[in-house]
């Protein structure tokens, strides 16, 4: 100390003039004070000498402190803006709302912290930087997404396209991966516009550029789902088929191919048509919500009738849940718009035709059955062998309700029961006749999961299944595994636990390798496109009529990290990355 030198992270730093010296030896500090400092501070001596070094150093700490808090403030500000960004995404606004969420945040702070309304001003929000830190965010999610699959043991993809508001033909490719731990990732792969044909040849290159830029090997790929358009399915030249060429070509196992499930439940319900009681029940709705007036006077009277609904509801024939909804309330306002267009002047006779009205009961009870099945198969992260359970249960109710129709027994079609029970007569043959029409329709559906429906019943309990039904290559592993009282214990404890089930199959792998790489191939298989359907949605909410100009780039930004589930990005490096770019330099 008596040359005016401390150590400053392992470095001698003068106190005077702050210059560091490389080499820590006593000479060196010597030369340094004696050539630069000695004439000036030599007069200090003893105890004036020990307190000027002290108020040097607290001046050098006093000098860095500022520099660390400002550098603290300045990393603050940066992730501030990643969040925020990442909330206008999330939110689908558009990238010029950061500005406003600026005013906001410096109006608030102006009042409840006005000496800190400086830091929230560093804050940049402006369009170009909130679509570039949104850019960052999905780079970022991409990139984990890129580190995961590396560990990917088995992959499958689902694939679905729709058209934006600039008729712009988007394909959406979800990747759904599974690790030799068991653990089942599901993330969007790619959003990609198709510009000019959807033919199934250019559809297959993108996925090809799709799976090598994420730096997926063919050799891992187990099984492809669609929406079942011919694109996609055609047998000789379909995107299916060109991808077991492809599988073929590489010397790998024929992947397993499903049309999503939802959809072919959809197509199922369309053979109840009952165009008698849709056509009605449509032009009624219309009649009462063409015209403002109208429309308004009917929800007075719904008002004055004290009706437990306050309006009903348009039917959309896209919407897959649209007509059992509209036909319940409909249903259930029947009596007040009989009232409504009696009142109007429009009479309309069926209203009060019993026959009518048990066609009406029957189809609102029907299309809730539907639509419950249609809720079952959605979600992420549903297990395909769940999702085929529950239209095997479906099926089977048929046949339950099949017969208790016959008998006129309505224990399971509360609208037609109270019908019934009002007086209303039933005739239960012509229903008997629409059942057996639709069990006929599922029949007829889901021949591609009848054709694995052996490999998800092994998935979904290995310990009740037939070993003479099972494929030989599994029948050893699979009677070793039923003998087994311990590990069947552990199964009873984790069944139906999709969360806990990975915990049990790990202690699988060593003893039981054909069943472990089955049960890997069966995880990550979809069983619909049902992450597709609901990217969709966010996409036609963020390419609005009002944001139609959005970038293909931009587009695909936003809705990687809007829809991200299992991965989010890692702002600390997002920042860290930012921190260290040298100022005026390209990004």
């Amino acid at each position: 100390m008596q040359y005016f030198f401390v150590e400053h992270r392992g470095t001698p730093t003068c106190l005077i003039c702050t210059e560091k010296v490389a080499v820590h030896k006593e000479y060196n500090l010597k030369r340094h004070y004696t050539t630069r400092h000695a004439e000036e501070y030599e007069k200090y001596q003893g105890d004036e000498r020990a307190n000027r070094i002290a108020n040097l150093k607290t001046c050098l700490l006093r000098q860095q402190d500022f520099f660390k808090k400002a550098t603290k403030e300045s990393n603050a500000a940066v992730k501030a803006s990643y969040m925020v960004s990442e909330m206008i995404a999330t939110a689908g606004k558009p990238f010029t709302e950061g500005e406003f969420v600026k005013k906001c945040i410096l109006q608030a702070a102006s009042i409840i912290c006005p000496e800190k309304k400086g830091q929230f001003s560093n804050i940049s929000l402006s369009a170009n930087t909130v679509a570039e830190r949104i850019s960052d965010l999905s780079n970022d999610i991409y990139d984990q997404l890129c580190e995961k699959a590396k560990c990917f043991s088995a992959y499958s993809v689902a694939l679905d396209e729709t058209t934006d508001i600039t008729d712009t033909a988007q394909l959406a490719m979800y990747v759904r991966g599974v690790n030799d731990n068991f653990e089942v990732m599901e993330e969007l792969l790619r959003v990609i516009p198709m510009h000019g044909q959807t033919t199934a040849q250019e559809i297959f290159c993108q996925l090809c550029d799709a799976i090598k830029n994420a730096g997926l090997p063919w050799k891992r790929f187990v099984g492809i789902t669609t929406n079942g358009a011919l694109s996609m399915t055609r047998r000789k030249n379909g995107l299916v088929a060109l991808v077991k060429k492809k599988l073929e070509e590489e010397g790998v196992e024929e992947a397993i191919a499903l049309h999503c499930i939802i959809h072919q439940q959809a197509l199922c319900s369309k053979c109840l048509k009952f165009d008698n009681v849709m056509s009605v029940v449509v032009k009624c709705i219309n009649q009462i919500k063409s015209r403002g007036l109208k429309h308004r006077r009917f929800r007075a009277f719904l008002e004055e009738m004290e009706s437990e609904y306050g309006d009903v509801l348009y039917f959309t024939e896209v919407r897959w849940l649209s007509r059992g909804n509209v036909l319940k309330r409909f249903f259930e306002l029947r009596a007040e718009v009989k009232a409504f267009m009696e009142k109007d002047g429009v009479a309309v006779p069926v209203l009060s035709d019993p026959k009518w009205l048990m066609d009406l009961a029957f189809l609102v009870d029907i299309t809730h059955e539907l639509n419950v099945l249609n809720k079952k198969l959605q979600g992420q992260g549903q297990l395909v062998s769940a999702a085929y359970d529950n239209v095997r249960a479906f099926s089977t109710k048929l046949v339950l309700w099949k017969a208790q129709l016959s008998q006129t027994n309505l224990c399971h079609f509360p609208a037609c029961k109270a019908l019934a029970d009002a007086g209303t007569p039933f005739s239960g043959e012509k229903y008997v006749d629409v059942i057996l029409k639709l069990q006929e329709e599922f029949d007829h559906r889901f021949a591609d999961f009848k054709t694995h429906r052996a490999t998800f019943q092994i998935f979904a309990d290995p310990f009740s299944f037939d070993v003479q039904d099972a494929p030989p290559v599994l029948q050893m592993e699979l009677i070793d595994l039923q003998c087994n009282s311990e590990l069947k214990a552990k199964f009873r404890e984790v069944s139906g636990k999709v969360d806990k089930l990975g915990q049990f199959l790990r202690e699988l792998t060593p003893s039981f390798p054909e069943l472990s790489r089955m049960f890997k191939r069966t995880m990550c298989l979809f069983g619909s496109t049902y992450l597709c359907e609901k990217l969709f949605s966010t996409l036609n909410f963020n390419k609005s009529k009002y944001r139609s100009r959005l970038t293909d780039d931009h587009l695909q930004a936003i809705l990687r990290v809007s829809t991200a589930s299992s991965l989010h990005p890692n702002v600390a490096r997002l920042c860290e990355r930012r921190r260290c770019q040298v100022s005026g330099s390209k990004k």
